[in-house]
């Protein structure tokens, strides 16, 4: 199923327009597009939003029929609990995460002891934990951390995009974590000059003009055989006002869904 995350949403989250979207009010965006998945990803307000407003967020999204996921980084016991209530909560069936948080870099070992601690309670709750391809972690390393923990309830985010600032080529990320995906990011990326050519800018791309082979990825993952959603998201900069920022992610959004629905 093609979804959309709040990575589609930042700039009308972000306190830089003068009206920012609400959750919900993304729910509702989603919706309008004929969407039915909604992954709330790295939205910092969820964990500071109270029981109640949780629990109103949930019930929207039954109302709309939407889908949802989560997202969050880390995978230190406490939080991951915390994510599994959440899940229960919204009916979600899986939470995407990383490795690293921003207070905690585990080695490979201690990572592995934390899945084994954790994963037998997200396989009695029949929700999959996602980790993400990212430039902090080898694809080949995240990839062996999967197969050692020997759970069917683990396995890899795909996002070929963030593994670039370690050099690794996207394609052979695509197809060293193909057979463990569980969950598909999309987003198109493009290098661009810096003014007066002393080196490259790495940002998002409008999907479909930028340097990521979508065909590629969806013939060696299978993710609409496996039945892997894939989650629209974008790395767009800011273009210089609200306005203009907003429209062009609004833009973006539809040109990634068209795109997505043109392999279908």
């Amino acid at each position: 199923m093609i979804g959309l995350g709040t990575y589609a949403f930042v700039w009308q989250h972000s306190d830089r327009v003068p009206e920012p979207l609400s959750l919900i009010g993304a729910f509702e965006a989603t919706r309008e597009l004929g969407v039915g998945l909604f992954q709330i990803c790295d939205y910092a307000p969820l964990t500071e939003m109270t029981d109640r407003e949780i629990a109103d967020a949930a019930r929207a999204a039954r109302e709309l029929g939407l889908t949802i996921e989560l997202g969050t980084k880390g995978i230190e016991t406490a939080h991951l609990q915390r994510f599994l209530s959440l899940a229960d909560i919204f009916g979600a069936r899986l939470v995407r995460s990383m490795v690293f948080a921003p207070d905690s870099r585990p080695s490979l070992a201690e990572a592995g002891a934390l899945l084994g601690g954790v994963l037998p309670a997200f396989e009695a709750a029949g929700v999959t934990l996602a980790l993400e391809t990212y430039e902090q972690i080898a694809t080949a390393d995240l990839v062996r951390l999967v197969h050692q923990a020997e759970s069917p309830n683990v396995g890899i985010c795909l996002d070929p995009a963030n593994v670039v600032a370690r050099l690794e080529p996207p394609r052979h990320c695509v197809e060293e974590a193909a057979e463990v995906v569980v969950n598909v990011h999309a987003k198109d990326f493009a290098f661009a000059r810096q003014p007066g050519w002393v080196g490259f800018s790495y940002s998002g791309a409008r999907m479909g003009e930028g340097l990521h082979d979508y065909r590629h990825l969806l013939d060696a993952v299978r993710p609409r055989e496996r039945g892997i959603n894939e989650i629209v998201e974008h790395w767009l900069p800011w273009q210089g006002d609200p306005e203009t920022t907003v429209r062009t992610e609004r833009d973006w959004t539809r040109a990634t869904l068209s795109h997505l629905r043109s392999f279908e």
